[in-house]
């Protein structure tokens, strides 16, 4: 298991300080503010780890003010109702007094039922793609700095986009965007941790879709971006640490708020989650 992994899984592992309340640490990367995919992967361990016998089905997330990486976030779980097929969890993530992030969450008990899914994108496959050494070892080089100091960071997940050469550009494009994303090593077997590790991937490319066409990515300085709100249904199991297709598109900006949806495939076109999220896509005044 790589390093990067094995810290990933001890971000998501929690510590528990009294019932219904657990306390979570940030990486030590230099960030100015915890990335928000964190804050959703830790907050679901939080939920998950009041209910028994249950999976969850649906997350519906609102990011209130930046954290702070300097010190722990605490998780304060509400067990709003435990009925007879479902469970609902409210989950507040405190730091400095202040709520920073909420969370509901609802579980549902394993059923029968009617079934049909979206089918999946014919896009080249992550065989197909170049691989992470590939794109360190040329076009990288292509890449603006902020770019190049992503790809040159050690990370848990692999992501392989599709439509890479828009990070050569600015060109407008079309508003979709494809990546594939898996762990860089092998997870335990528990599909709580999946769960955990997909909710924390979802906010990684989303918000950035958004700004596809205008040519503009978050990378770039001028402009500041933050995500406001993040939805997210499990549908089908499944192992993040196998690929996975992220299909996202834009139907909607203005405002200064970018909206983003995406679907999520195994690599059979078993559709798995769904996700959507709105974002603060802020062009920054000189």
């Amino acid at each position: 298991m790589s390093r990067a992994v094995t810290d990933l899984l001890s971000i998501l592992d929690l510590e528990q300080l009294e019932v219904n309340l657990f306390r979570g640490q940030s990486p030590k990367s230099g960030w100015q503010r915890v990335f928000g995919g964190q804050v959703i992967g830790q907050a679901l361990v939080a939920a998950t780890r009041t209910v028994e016998g249950r999976h969850p089905h649906s997350l519906h997330c609102y990011f209130m003010l930046p954290g702070d990486p300097k010190v722990p976030i605490i998780y304060e779980v509400d067990r709003i109702r435990d009925g007879k097929s479902f469970t609902t969890r409210r989950v507040l993530a405190i730091q400095h007094g202040q709520a920073i992030f909420s969370m509901s969450s609802s579980f549902h008990l394993e059923e029968d039922g009617f079934a049909h899914q979206a089918e999946m994108p014919k896009v080249p496959g992550p065989d197909e793609l170049p691989s992470e050494e590939e794109v360190k070892g040329g076009l990288i080089l292509k890449m603006p700095e902020p770019m190049r100091t992503y790809y040159e960071r050690e990370r848990p997940l692999e992501i392989r986009p599709v439509e890479l050469n828009r990070y050569m550009s600015r060109d407008p494009g079309e508003p979709r965007f494809h990546v594939w994303i898996k762990t860089t090593g092998r997870l335990p077997d528990d599909p709580a941790i999946h769960q955990s590790v997909l909710a924390y991937a979802s906010d990684m490319t989303l918000l950035d879709t958004s700004l596809i066409p205008h040519g503009r990515t978050v990378f770039e300085p001028e402009i500041q971006p933050a995500s406001l709100d993040h939805a997210m249904w499990f549908h089908r199991p499944f192992r993040a640490d196998e690929w996975l297709l992220y299909a996202q598109d834009t139907p909607n900006a203005g405002g200064a708020r970018g909206l983003s949806r995406g679907l999520i495939f195994r690599q059979d076109g078993t559709l798995i989650a769904s996700v959507a999220q709105e974002g603060l896509i802020r062009e920054r005044r000189r």
